[in-house]
């Protein structure tokens, strides 16, 4: 053992029998673990990686929802420490100053976008929005763009963007299919740029399965999409986020045109759901290890059985031989985790 390892080694069991978790400054790693959840309070994380940090979106940290904010973190175990910047502060007495939910951090054509559920205070009249980005930094001012809809412009809330290889853009979201609460489907439509659908929507998804429709109202929502090897997932909430057996399903994309509903084909079972001390898991997002060799899933789920109140818990997942995602289980809060490769 070298003099250098001799000290990197005895400081180590100095810190562990302190009780402290450190990276050396050489990059060495020592035990340093974590566990969930990573952010104490909160719900339907957005988080992607830009440069060195994560960025974590959310409507306001604190419970409120007056506006949206971004938190970064250069550890994605860290995403919970306070560096939040609130981007976007709605005005007062508008068609989206209210529940603001859900809101979606995006870099599309060299520019930030934000997309954002929100209404004057009535569910019925949720609609969803866009925030343009004032400059390169996703911490710095937002500015409203305007509201996104289909021409029907039904109830809409968690929109997402889905971008082919070959560049365009495709507007994927949780819908009524009439004016009245019941039923919330997936629908999907073009569009002509970053802030504007350019077509009519069509259904892919309907909660046509018994764990879809656990509660009333019966509910898709949430999709997320997911990269792998060319083969391209929706990974989306089923269930009432309130119910402890909120989890998320599965769709795939088959080929050929994705605004064809025949495209689309839906895995029978859940593909992330509630244990013995984990309930309600659901609302996602996806991102890589500094490293870019694991992949990890970012999620909200119960603070306890029971209760509607959300924290944010994130666990590196897998692929099956098939090439489809292999989240397991939601990973117990009493177990320690070693953090993201490459940190």
């Amino acid at each position: 053992m070298t003099r250098s390892q001799t000290f990197h080694f005895t400081l180590a069991v100095f810190l562990t029998l302190a009780g402290i978790n450190s990276v050396f400054a050489d990059g060495e790693a020592t035990n340093h673990v974590f566990k969930n959840p990573v952010v104490a309070r909160g719900q339907d994380p957005w988080v992607i990686r830009w440069q060195t940090n994560y960025f974590l979106c959310q409507s306001r940290p604190d419970g409120g929802s007056n506006g949206v904010w971004v938190n970064r973190a250069a550890r994605l175990e860290d995403i919970g420490v306070d560096h939040w910047q609130c981007v976007w502060h709605a005005s007062a007495g508008t068609a989206h100053s209210k529940q603001i939910w859900a809101p979606e951090l995006h870099f599309l054509q060299d520019k930030w976008y934000i997309y954002v559920a929100a209404d004057d205070g009535d569910n019925a009249n949720h609609r969803m929005y866009v925030l343009e980005g004032s400059s390169a930094d996703p911490q710095a001012p937002f500015n409203f763009k305007g509201k996104i809809a289909a021409p029907t412009d039904r109830w809409a809330i968690d929109g997402t963007v889905l971008e082919l290889p070959d560049g365009k853009l495709y507007f994927i979201w949780p819908g009524w299919p009439g004016t009245n609460d019941g039923v919330q489907n997936l629908y999907i439509a073009p569009m002509s740029n970053p802030w504007t659908i350019s077509g009519e929507r069509v259904c892919i998804s309907q909660p046509d399965r018994k764990w879809e429709q656990r509660d009333f109202p019966h509910i898709n929502e949430g999709p997320e999409t997911l990269w792998h090897d060319g083969k391209l997932f929706i990974i989306y909430s089923a269930s009432g986020f309130w119910d402890d057996n909120y989890c998320l399903g599965q769709l795939l994309w088959t080929g050929g045109d994705v605004m064809n509903p025949q495209s689309w084909v839906k895995k029978p079972e859940p593909v992330f759901a509630h244990t013995a001390d984990v309930f309600g898991p659901g609302h996602c997002s996806f991102v890589k290890s500094p490293d870019g060799k694991e992949d990890w899933i970012v999620y909200h789920a119960h603070i306890g059985q029971g209760t509607s109140k959300r924290d944010v818990r994130i666990q590196r997942f897998t692929w099956n031989a098939d090439g489809s995602p292999n989240f397991g289980a939601p990973i117990s809060p009493s177990i320690s985790l070693s953090p993201p490769s490459g940190e």
